[in-house]
């Protein structure tokens, strides 16, 4: 099958594209590579990957790509990720996820693709939820621009699939950790306290580290992507490991699974836009699906500080 995954050189995008090679599938990979990687597809490409260097923010150019390529499955995982950024610029983050989103559903139907897997998030859309472990039906009130544009970004999916009848799928991650997530950058929390750990630096806890979150393996979201690129199910689906897991408890499991320990974390004042609580329902993914997360978060750190 002929695939474009946008953001393709990114930390999960470039586990999925090295799963969808093993497949046989021929894989494009859209990226700007203003946080992804060249390195990170240094395998895919020495099997035949081909990478364009390309904005989804510019219509024209993915356009004129899906008119070459013709697509029959389209992984859109290129974002504006940051928290912080959304906060600070908004505008930035919804010329990212809500023009990006739009420029890559439009060339898609124009140039025949059958699906579309779009990434979202599950914290950054529930923010403040009543329910948990928190269900796709719940409320939606986002902390942050970051979950208000890629909630946009669902709903032009859902607009694309009722207008023009493209199959599309949002897949809404708990938080993603694994290989390839960059230690010494901002990516996550997972990745940062593993490099903290292997190089005996204080980490930094924001807040009492008491907020939960629901850390999901790369691999198991891979799985995920894999198995909505062959369904039929439409809208929204949660993928996450269900349990929530505070960052002080974190902090401990690193401890349990690694030969040291981590310096006693630092505090400081909790930062804007950040949720206290995340913990998905993911029941859906299991009947929709028929995925369920598979790597237990020990096992998954464990997996990591042997990469190190």
């Amino acid at each position: 099958m002929r695939c474009v995954v946008t953001g393709g050189a990114g930390f999960i995008g470039s586990n999925l594209v090295d799963a969808l090679v093993e497949r046989g599938d021929r894989v494009i990979v859209v990226d700007n590579l203003s946080s992804g990687k060249r390195s990170n597809l240094e395998g895919a490409l020495a099997r035949g990957v081909a990478l364009e260097e390309r904005d989804v923010r510019d219509s024209e150019a993915i356009d004129e790509l899906f008119a070459s390529v013709r697509p029959e499955c389209v992984f859109h995982l290129a974002a504006q990720m940051d928290v912080r950024y959304s906060v600070e610029h908004p505008g930035g983050d919804a010329a990212s996820n809500v023009l990006g989103t739009i420029s890559v559903l439009e060339a898609a139907r124009r140039h025949g693709a059958g699906r579309v897997v779009n990434t979202s998030t599950g914290g950054g859309l529930y923010g403040d939820a009543d329910r948990f472990p928190t269900p796709e039906d719940d409320a939606i009130r986002p902390m942050a621009p970051y979950g208000q544009s890629k909630h946009a970004a669902e709903g032009y999916c859902e607009l694309y699939t009722r207008l023009h009848g493209l199959s599309t799928i949002s897949l809404r991650y708990g938080n993603v950790y694994g290989p390839r997530q960059d230690v010494h950058g901002e990516a996550g929390v997972v990745a940062i306290f593993c490099g903290c750990l292997v190089d005996q630096r204080t980490p930094t806890v924001f807040g009492d580290g008491r907020q939960t979150r629901d850390w999901v393996d790369v691999s198991d979201v891979v799985r995920a992507n894999l198995l909505a690129m062959d369904s039929e199910v439409t809208g929204p689906v949660n993928i996450g490991q269900g349990r929530e897991t505070s960052v002080l408890d974190l902090i401990d499991a690193l401890n349990e699974v690694s030969d040291g320990r981590m310096p006693e974390p630092k505090f400081a004042p909790e930062r804007l836009g950040e949720a206290p609580r995340s913990c998905l329902d993911v029941r859906h993914a299991k009947r929709a699906l028929g995925w369920e997360a598979e790597v237990r978060l020990q096992d998954g750190l464990r997996r990591i500080l042997a990469g190190l």
